[in-house]
């Protein structure tokens, strides 16, 4: 009688299983979009990192495509994350300076707001920096149905602070209240996002989930650190007082090499908790997941040089060379995108809006900068269309400036006399050879393609809070 009980259930849990999976294939994909912040091109093992370890993010690159040409928006956060939301280049976009709390405006348009009236879901879960409280650019203003995360991106250097904020009020973390380190944010931000997922299971979803980790500061729980102790030489990093006024300084750490890698390695389970969850409701064959970063490695006792996080790049996080502007992309969408598949195709955040509306059969708004990649994610045959080519790629980061138009890179900085440095992407990766000199016709032709894609921005400023408030700082 109990085998036959058993057998019962089992066969009803294969039904129902099978009955979502239908349920699923029949609506609009899901569309799940990670970002880690200062996350290096090569941090990965399957961008050729050998010291961490990164399996699930591998697992995922060999079950879909990995980009090796895609570029964030911007070589710092908050520029970079406008890009991401609004489809417009760096010479276009809302925000361009880096403070952390400027905000986007009413009018301003985002991915959120363009994918709501097609039918999606729409929840946020980490690191937003594009609008404090009380401003219009907080996400609930800016699309999004559901909020739980950072607001000002300094707030989210610390991953022990005693709030977090859920849509427009601040969640208490008892955990963490007189320095205390019991609650690890990014886990309460996985787990608030996974619970996103099951409830909203039902419906097409817009799930963009931009982890804070592993940016500073160096902290992780230390069941995960104690896979890498000892590993590696160090030198301990003695902590660093922020700027005045901040109620935080970065805590010290006796391993920032361990630490660095335990938080990636910590970082990739998260991605396999969120694979695990998709496939135990019957969503995995209709979610369509991304997996980016906001910039290259930041400098620091996080180390690039000793992990080569930026790979064969020059540069880091804060500058417009490769090695500050390219990043990882791994795209998995089952049935749809090849497995195993590599793609060399230069792409950038500019992009991820109109490809994301495709995806959903949204209304792209006019004037934006970016081009649907569909056509390269799945393929010109399924996407019904050949990829549309860009004019070009353009990021600025304050007076500095960069362009590339094929394999050719232009790069115009201030400490470099706004000189214009010209190079040939396809022979030079580590861009060690300026070739102005040899190509001047070409460096011109960027050089003017650099004035033209600026337009002046609104305001840089953090606008005051509302009376009684006040900001992170």
């Amino acid at each position: 009688m109990t085998t036959t009980i058993l057998r019962f259930l089992w066969v009803a849990m294969l039904v129902f299983v099978a009955a979502q999976r239908l349920s699923a294939a029949e609506r609009a994909p899901n569309i799940v979009f990670i970002m880690a912040d200062d996350l290096g091109y090569a941090h990965l093992g399957c961008y050729g990192q050998t010291k961490i370890r990164t399996p699930n993010l591998d697992r995922m690159a060999a079950e879909g495509l990995r980009c090796t040409d895609v570029y964030a928006g911007c070589c710092v956060c908050a520029p970079s994350r406008s890009v991401l939301m609004t489809g417009l280049h760096g010479g276009h976009t809302p925000v361009r300076g880096n403070s952390g709390g400027i905000p986007l405006a009413d009018d301003d348009v985002t991915v959120a707001e363009v994918l709501k009236p097609a039918g999606y879901a729409t929840g946020l879960f980490g690191k937003w920096g594009l609008g404090e409280h009380g401003t219009p650019g907080v996400p609930y203003r800016q699309g999004f149905d559901e909020f739980f995360g950072y607001l000002h991106q300094i707030h989210a250097h610390f991953y022990y602070p005693e709030y977090l904020w859920l849509n427009d009020q601040r969640y208490p973390l008892p955990g963490n209240a007189d320095g205390g380190r019991g609650q690890y944010t990014h886990d309460e931000i996985v787990a608030q996002a996974l619970d996103f997922v099951r409830r909203h299971r039902d419906e097409p979803f817009f799930l963009y989930v931009p982890f804070a980790v592993p940016h500073y500061e160096l902290l992780v729980p230390e069941e995960s650190l104690a896979e890498y102790a000892g590993k590696f030489p160090e030198t301990p990093y003695k902590g660093r007082r922020k700027k005045t006024g901040y109620p935080h300084d970065y805590a010290q750490q006796a391993m920032p090499r361990a630490t660095t890698a335990a938080i990636i390695t910590h970082m990739d389970r998260s991605v396999a908790k969120l694979f695990k969850q998709l496939d135990e409701l019957g969503l995995d064959e209709n979610t369509i997941v991304f997996f980016t970063s906001d910039n290259g490695a930041t400098y620091g006792p996080s180390d690039p040089d000793f992990f080569n996080a930026c790979g064969p790049f020059r540069g880091t996080k804060g500058g417009l060379y490769e090695g500050g502007i390219r990043t990882p992309m791994i795209v998995r969408w089952p049935g749809h995108v090849d497995a195993g598949s590599v793609s060399s195709e230069p792409w950038y955040f500019a992009d991820v809006l109109p490809t994301l509306a495709e995806l959903a059969g949204a209304k792209v708004p006019q004037d934006i900068d970016g081009v649907s990649m569909l056509p390269t994610l799945i393929g010109e045959k399924a996407a019904g269309h050949k990829q549309a080519p860009h004019k070009y790629l353009y990021w600025e980061d304050g007076p500095d400036r960069a362009v590339r138009v094929g394999g050719w890179k232009a790069v115009r900085q201030e400490q470099n006399d706004n000189r214009i440095e010209l190079y040939d992407l396809t022979a030079d990766v580590g861009e060690s050879n300026d070739l102005a000199g040899e190509h001047p016709e070409i460096a011109a032709r960027l050089g003017k393609l650099l004035k033209e894609a600026h337009r002046p921005p609104r305001p840089q400023i953090e606008p005051e809070p509302p009376a009684g408030k006040k900001k992170f700082r």
